[in-house]
């Protein structure tokens, strides 16, 4: 029996090798910085559960919300939107020709999910507490608990929709066979379960009239944290499906880099159409409420170049990529629309929250919130390199190529 489980955990996880071998391979630059990261992060993982949140943060009574809600939360979680947008667009409008990224887009779902809870957890009070809203501590009249309520089912579709692949690589067949028949269900909760937590993130801010800016506060804050995270995802599929298929490139059989290019344009047009529909409700909003005279001075610089800079210009890129066939443009297009995605939210939760406080009085994460936050995305990044390079998630296992 330990034979065997020593061989089992040489196969799934050393991949072959022995312990020795499998360390001498990771030995790499790219691994060493990673593990400098992890470092400074766990250690301030650690500060902070001891020492509480005051010493570990800059976090005040007049700013009980910082780094970590705004980078970690609200854009953790309108980035790992790609199973909201790509994955309901292959489960549920049959659109077939994009399964190859069916798989991907839900382990960055799953993934982006768990490590944003994973680090809420270190922004909490009372983090041990946070299973309290499941059972004991009912909130109806508090969009947080329905967030938290949120979070915790989608984990779980995800983990329904993923579930597949995972038996496939133990080679469970029975088990694959009842999750796969339940994807389509899955697919269907998810999407109602995700759309409703992503305006509901927008809607937070709704209690903010007098502290967010009126550039940024707006009655539609839920169809825009809604529709930006639809780009944001479909950008981010392209970003990962551009960078995997060329790192793990020797996984995938029979290659083809035009059709793979011609499904990124598809994505590109995809993402204009939702660029549009967001500039032009962003437009209508700022003429509604007549926020013309709020342009003077930085703040209203700023909200032209998160406009124009992050909506405006990617969205004429994606229209010039796919009338000019311009895979690259594409892909500039795509990391253009995730920083602004990333921009839009930081304005929201800090830069543009109490912008009537004198700059030098204003919140500034500290050392600790920035190295913890950039612990959890490397921990996220290793995690997803760990799984592609083991589980059929790329690739179609052999044994179950014709069921898929």
């Amino acid at each position: 029996m330990v034979k065997n489980n020593s061989s089992w955990f040489r196969e799934k996880i050393l991949m072959g090798r022995t312990f020795g071998e499998f360390i001498k391979d990771n030995i790499t630059i790219g691994n060493i910085i990673a593990l400098i990261i992890l470092i400074f992060g766990i250690y301030a993982m650690i500060y902070r559960l001891i020492c509480g949140l005051g010493p570990s943060t800059n976090l005040s009574d007049d700013y009980p919300w910082g780094f970590w809600i705004g980078f970690d939360i609200l854009v953790g979680i309108a980035l790992a939107a790609p199973g909201l947008t790509v994955g309901t667009a292959i489960h549920l409008f049959g659109i077939k020709e994009y399964h190859h990224f069916a798989r991907p887009v839900i382990l960055s779902s799953l993934l982006g999910y768990v490590f944003a809870v994973f680090a809420l957890m270190f922004d909490l009070g009372r983090y041990y507490r946070v299973f309290y809203l499941i059972g004991w501590s009912w909130g109806f009249e508090s969009i947080l608990f329905l967030i938290g309520w949120h979070f915790f089912l989608y984990i779980n579709i995800s983990l329904i929709e993923f579930a597949p692949v995972l038996f496939e690589w133990l080679d469970i067949k029975k088990a694959r066979d009842f999750f796969a028949k339940l994807t389509i269900w899955a697919t269907i909760f998810g999407v109602i379960i995700a759309g409703g937590h992503q305006s509901a993130l927008g809607g937070l801010y709704l209690v903010t009239p007098s502290k967010l800016h009126p550039l940024w506060y707006s009655a539609l804050l839920p169809p825009f944290f809604l529709i930006s995270a639809i780009f944001g995802g479909i950008s981010i599929v392209i970003i990962e499906g551009t960078i995997t298929h060329k790192a793990f490139k020797h996984q995938i059989k029979d290659f083809d880099e035009e059709d793979f290019n011609r499904k990124l344009i598809g994505l590109g047009k995809a993402a204009a159409c939702a660029l549009y529909i967001y500039l032009i409700l962003k437009l209508l909003d700022f003429a509604h409420y007549e926020k013309w005279h709020y342009m003077k001075g930085f703040y209203g610089f700023w909200y032209l170049v998160e406009l124009i800079a992050f909506v405006l210009v990617p969205a004429l890129m994606f229209t010039s990529a796919v009338r000019n066939r311009l895979v690259w443009l594409v892909k500039l297009g795509a990391v253009l629309t995730a920083l602004g995605v990333i921009i839009n939210r930081l304005n929201v939760s800090l830069f543009a929250y109490k912008w009537y406080v004198p700059f030098s009085q204003k919140y500034y994460p500290a050392w600790t919130e920035i190295a913890l936050s950039a612990g959890v995305v490397t921990m996220l990044i290793l995690t997803y390199r760990f799984v592609l390079n083991r589980m059929p998630v790329l690739y179609e296992h052999p044994k179950y190529k014709s069921e898929h």
